[in-house]
Order: C-alpha cells, then structure tokens, then sequence
C-alpha cells in the first residue's frame, strides 16, 4: 500500500492515523497512566504514520522519537509533523523493534500500541525495549492479546491468516514483561470499554454509511469483513485489550 500526501490538503484526521481500537481516546488514557509531561522522551515503537506519536507531543509536551519497519509511513509521519508545526518535538525513522538502533537507557518511556502483534520473537522485542529505557523509566503497552475461547476469527487487520497472528495469552505476557526485567505497576483489561467502541462504529456505519476517511481506506474491500471478525472475537472471548504500564 502506498500513502500520498497531497501538500493543498489538510493533515491526516484522528480516524485515519489512530490506527487501533477506540482510536484517541485510548492513546489519551494509556498517556496519562503513563505519567507523560514535557520532561519526557518517548520512544514510540511501531509508530506507523504517527498519529499516536503527534497526539501525545501536542496534547503533554512529550518529545516523542517514532521508530518503524516501513519507511514510506516515516516520512509520511514526518511530513503531518512538519504540517502542525510539530516537527521540533517528533522525528521517525526506519528500523527494527527487534533491534533497535538507539543506545543503552536513552528514553524516559518506551511506547507502543497495536505492534506486538505483529512481532513473533516477543522476547527479543522486550529485551530490546528494557534496553534503551533508563533505569525508572517507564513501559507503556496497549496491545491486543489472545483471549482464552479459542483461536480468533480471520481476517483481521493484521492478518489474514493464522500463521501471521503472533497474539499471546495475557498470563504469556505478563511472563514476558517480567522476564526481561520490566516490574508491572498496572494492568487494566480494556475489553468491555473495546466492545462498546465496535458497537458504536457499527451504528454509525448502519445510520450514515462509510465516512469519507476511515480505516476502510487503509483496509480496503475487506473493511467490513475484518470488523466483523474483531467485534466477533471480542464477543466471544477469543481476543481481549490491555493497557499495560511497567518500569525499569
């Protein structure tokens, strides 16, 4: 998928570059149980076009460094940066969660929001975060995780198949955390407060139709099918949502 960004049109809305489930409001809640402020530096691990990454520098100050496997989504970020003014405390750049290019205890928080699921070697991506958090320093996760009611339904909107669905259990993460060092300060389960958003969307959808811009332009023709799959799976206890908050 290639993203244009046409220099006459205005920046890319919330409901397009919050690229997870319930969007702003969630990035909101998982920065203030992180404690983020302007004395912050955030590393924001799978920052895809940057929307979480804007959001947080606006709203708190934070300096936020974006770090991405798809480049075209770096210098997409960076472009919306320039756009509002941001670009003094955003930057992105391409790179690997599994091996990070930046050195020992540099960031006063590491972030990351619907990316693990994307990423089978869990332990190296943890060791990787715990690695360039100073010590103190804070782990901010909002991530998908497998529910205990069986496999979810596919196609979802990272993946269309199992053998590129890497969701762990809640218990398997908690493990991983602590493995690698990270002390677990939080952990609140989001599912019911996700249900209510798909139930929402799906009104809306029903009322008025597809917007303009929305994840079906990102998504494309199997937009709805792959809605449904994630509203089904949170229905049937097959996924589940946490906000997670650890430190160093």
């Amino acid at each position: 998928m290639q993203l244009f960004l046409c220099p006459f049109c205005p920046p890319v809305p919330s409901v397009l570059d919050e690229f997870h489930i319930r969007g702003r409001q969630a990035t909101i809640e998982l920065a203030r149980a992180a404690g983020l402020d302007s004395t912050k530096h955030v590393l924001d691990v799978g920052s895809g076009v940057g929307g979480p990454s804007r959001c947080i520098a606006r709203e708190f100050g934070c300096r936020v460094t974006g770090i991405d496997l798809t480049d075209e989504y770096c210098r997409v970020a960076f472009m919306l940066a320039e756009r509002i003014g941001l670009s003094r405390l955003v930057s992105y750049q391409q790179g690997d969660a599994l091996n990070l290019p930046f050195p020992d205890r540099t960031f006063d928080v590491v972030w990351s929001q619907h990316a693990a699921m994307n990423i089978a070697y869990k332990e190296t991506l943890y060791r990787e975060m715990y690695r360039v958090l100073k010590p103190g320093g804070v782990l901010a996760i909002y991530d998908i995780l497998a529910g205990p009611a069986g496999q979810i339904i596919f196609p979802v909107p990272w993946a269309r198949r199992p053998e590129t669905n890497f969701l762990v259990t809640p218990d398997e993460l908690r493990r991983l955390l602590e493995e690698s060092g990270f002390k677990i300060l939080a952990w609140e389960d989001t599912t019911s407060a996700a249900k209510d958003w798909f139930a929402s969307m799906a009104w809306n959808i029903q009322q008025g139709g597809l917007p303009t811009l929305g994840f079906h332009v990102l998504l494309g023709p199997d937009f709805q099918t792959m809605v449904q799959n994630q509203r089904q799976s949170l229905e049937k206890g097959r996924m589940i949502l946490v906000q997670v908050v650890g430190s160093k």
